[in-house]
């Protein structure tokens, strides 16, 4: 029905102005009507005629990075020794403190011991004894030996006195064997340390009663010129250092190793680069781990034992496939990227990435390569199969922190 046959309409069948008024509103209502369901359906069309969105794209193309793995570690100097007392006195002086730093040789302790003292004035006495007894066991020898020559008495008295000679003798070795204990046992008094190093805790004190038997040692010098740093690596990450080598030995792999770097607990990186010497050539059980042992040298003693630091190990990765990872998106326990196909269409890719990165960035292993375009911008979701009109980008600004 035409709007102006309406209105006639309208007209006609209105007997007052009031009824002309009802009828007019009715009239305006179904224009409003005509003209709102004209405006949706112009509003469907623009919306079908809207035209494809406009994402920036690039091609993937092959980089290198440099990828730090950081493995918890303990501080433990070369050697770590106890000092201990081999006598039994008291602790009568302290020559150090607790963390004095020694030389080898340097005095640390003395241990009142009398007894080894009057021990050894009893050897020195014995040892003149025996030399008395040995003195009269050759005279008497040599005062039997020409009687027997003239036959004035017999062989036999000759026999017995020489007998007597070597008795005599061997008592005075066994007297200077007893002075030498002696002394040893003296020199057990004064304790130095055995190598250059770190003094720990000083359990006694002046006064103390201390033997061999003693359960805590007197101190422990620790040797820090150079230190160890103790590392674990799982089952999985050994077997990827163990194959990830040209190398056919162990000793070889560990020997081609680059130098590694200690992280402080701080955060700072310490000076020196250290080396991977060992690795454990069994796995722990209890934690399906193996350890691996780095020297560090410390000649400024910074580096004490029993500290914590971080053993970070630099791979270089040649010619990869590196993405931004904010160009990527994880669902459950995949982690996908979307790629774009030759004809604009969207199709959301799954990757595999390395479990390390370097920065803020993923090592793809598979489900994608070089010379496929992805998406360069971050995106919340797409629809896979979704036509897109692509802007080409070279990605140099994505890219500008890899190392």
């Amino acid at each position: 029905m035409k709007i102006s046959d309406t209105l006639i309409t309208l007209l006609q069948s209105s007997k007052t102005l009031h009824h002309f008024k009802t009828y007019l509103f009715s009239f305006v209502c179904l224009i409003a009507f005509f003209s709102c369901n004209n405006n949706k359906q112009q509003g469907d069309f623009n919306e079908q005629n809207q035209g494809i969105k406009a994402y920036k794209v690039m091609t993937v193309q092959l980089h290198n990075a440099t990828l730090n793995t950081d493995y918890p570690a303990s501080i433990q100097g070369l050697q770590n020794i106890e000092i201990r007392p081999k006598i039994d006195g008291f602790v009568e002086k302290i020559f150090v403190d607790e963390g004095s730093i020694v030389k080898k040789g340097q005095l640390l302790f003395k241990v009142n011991a009398p007894q080894y003292e009057q021990a050894l004035r009893t050897a020195e006495a014995g040892i003149k004894t025996a030399e008395a007894d040995v003195s009269t066991a050759k005279m008497q020898v040599e005062k039997v030996k020409p009687l027997v020559e003239k036959d004035i008495i017999s062989h036999f008295e000759l026999e017995s006195a020489q007998n007597t000679l070597q008795s005599k003798v061997a008592m005075l070795a066994q007297a200077k064997a007893s002075y030498e204990n002696a002394k040893i046992n003296l020199n057990y008094t004064t304790i130095v340390s055995p190598v250059d190093g770190v003094i720990g805790s000083l359990p006694y004190k002046l006064g103390s009663l201390v033997s061999s038997n003693t359960a805590e040692p007197l101190t422990t010098v620790y040797n820090t010129g150079s230190v160890y740093a103790y590392f674990s690596l799982n089952e999985k990450q050994l077997l990827d250092f163990t194959r990830d080598s040209s190398s056919t030995s162990l000793a070889s792999k560990i020997k081609n190793m680059p130098p590694v770097t200690l992280i402080l607990s701080d955060g700072s990186t310490y000076e020196n680069k250290g080396k991977v010497e060992t690795i454990n050539g069994l796995i722990n059980t209890s934690t399906g781990s193996a350890n691996f042992r780095a020297v560090f040298n410390n000649p400024k003693g910074l580096l004490r034992t029993g500290g914590s630091a971080t053993v970070r190990i630099n791979k270089i990765i040649k010619d990869g496939v590196i993405v931004p990872q904010n160009l990527t998106y994880q669902l459950q326990d995949k982690r996908f990227i979307f790629l774009v196909d030759d004809k604009n269409k969207v199709k959301n890719t799954a990757i595999t990435v390395m479990e390390n990165t370097p920065g803020q960035y993923y090592i793809v292993t598979s489900g994608l390569k070089a010379g496929d375009k992805i998406i360069a911008e971050p995106v919340n979701t797409i629809r896979e199969g979704t036509e897109i009109k692509p802007q080409e980008t070279n990605g140099e600004v994505l890219y500008k922190d890899l190392k």
